[in-house]
């Protein structure tokens, strides 16, 4: 048992660890979603994808453990938390304390991730409806009305509004 416990213990450092360093990109990505910048939006979501490769390998290994653990203290897999590992580590103080600081480091990370990413979200969701807005805009100047203005003979001449005014042409 005490050989998963420093398995499950290395695994949760790492997973933090990891999960940090998406924290940290996170918050660096909410100045570009700001921007526009899609270069470098670009660059970090590429980064990201590499860490959360990482972590799946991670939590992977993190679930064989508590696999073991479970099969060690005879409780069902899917009913084990890594909340209940810890109560059950309450007999050894050294091991409990180490568990129980690992664990709220990462719950601590893992929600702060949460608060970032819905406001990224956000942000992205407002850029989204901005520019189906400009879209909007453009697609109603496209079919603006026509003016009523005749000629002598009292045909409608009929020009649209906006009309040459240099509007975007896609096929261009």
């Amino acid at each position: 048992m005490a050989s998963l416990m420093e398995e499950l213990l290395d695994t949760l450092e790492k997973e933090n660890a990891e999960y940090e360093n998406l924290l940290a990109l996170s918050m660096k990505k909410t100045p570009v979603i700001v921007s526009a910048d899609l270069e470098q939006l670009q660059q970090i979501t590429d980064e990201e994808q590499e860490i959360v490769s990482r972590i799946n390998r991670l939590d992977r290994v993190r679930e064989d453990c508590m696999k073991q653990i479970a099969g060690v203290i005879n409780k069902d897999v899917n009913e084990l938390t890594l909340g209940m590992v810890v109560d059950i580590f309450k007999r050894k103080p050294v091991e409990h304390k180490k568990l129980a600081d690992v664990y709220d480091r990462l719950k601590d990370t893992v929600s702060q991730m949460a608060r970032i990413n819905n406001r990224n979200r956000e942000l992205i969701q407002n850029s989204l409806e901005l520019v189906q807005f400009d879209m909007n805009m453009l697609q109603a100047m496209k079919t603006a009305p026509e003016t009523a203005n005749y000629t002598k003979t009292a045909y409608n001449s009929g020009d649209i509004m906006g009309a040459g005014t240099g509007r975007f042409d896609a096929k261009q």
